[in-house]
């Protein structure tokens, strides 16, 4: 029953992984639901920046603590071992889910770009964003990275093992495809108003700090990353380390 228990939460947390990532393509592309990242604005302008800077810290606090191994050493003496990636797959989903309710747009336009070429460019960088996060998750394992495997395993009786080391294609090219690709979805806007642009940059900002901490968690584990990271640029192909 506990092995039940334990794969019937893994499957839970990746189906409210499902709902939110399908949230977030029509939340920040501003289509298809309710409450969108430049739905009318209302309220004081600096509560609105307070709000949702606030709302995007948790996210970055909640994303980068809970992935650290200290962190998840502590975690699991109170749940399974199994269900430990599920936890941070729900738990992310769900801080995302209250940025999505608790989000306050700001107003104001910095760009608007009317012509047609132009907006189908940015619709089809934003569309390549997204695809390219998703095609990421299964080049590196996506069943792993939400927590699925483990659970199986867990299901199956087997041992949890740890991947190994892999270089492939994708990762050929720039260390972090999966975030080039959100990226491109934070950046790719016809219409970039105010609330949009501290999405994106903040976004960004946590990123580039995010890439730091799980490199020298990358560094630990696996030593052959040294190595690895002299011969493939962070984040834009071509560029030298």
């Amino acid at each position: 029953m506990k092995r039940i228990a334990i794969f019937l939460y893994g499957v839970f947390s990746y189906a409210v992984f499902l709902v939110t990532f399908l949230y977030a393509i029509g939340f920040i592309g501003n289509f298809a639901v309710p409450k969108t990242m430049d739905s009318p604005a209302s309220g004081d302008w600096l509560t609105a920046v307070y709000v949702d800077l606030c709302l995007l810290s948790l996210f970055a606090l909640q994303h980068s603590i809970m992935a650290r191994q200290g962190f998840k050493k502590l975690l699991t003496r109170v749940i399974p071992v199994a269900a430990e990636r599920s936890t941070y797959v729900l738990a992310s989903s769900l801080a995302l889910l209250l940025l999505f309710w608790q989000w306050r747009p700001l107003g104001g336009v910095i760009w608007n770009l009317e012509a047609m070429p132009a907006q189908a460019m940015l619709y089809g960088a934003y569309a390549f964003g997204w695809l390219l996060v998703f095609v990421t998750t299964f080049v590196i394992n996506h069943f792993d990275l939400f927590g699925l495997r483990q659970v199986w395993r867990e299901l199956q009786g087997q041992p949890q093992t740890k991947l190994r080391f892999v270089m492939p294609v994708l990762y050929r090219v720039v260390r972090h495809p999966l975030y080039v690709g959100w990226l491109f979805v934070f950046w790719s806007t016809p219409r970039m108003t105010m609330t949009h642009l501290l999405f994106a940059v903040m976004t960004t900002a946590y990123i580039l700090i995010a890439i730091q901490f799980e490199e020298a968690d990358l560094l630990r584990e696996h030593p052959e990353y040294a190595r690895y990271r002299e011969q493939v640029p962070m984040l834009v192909p071509g560029l030298p380390r």
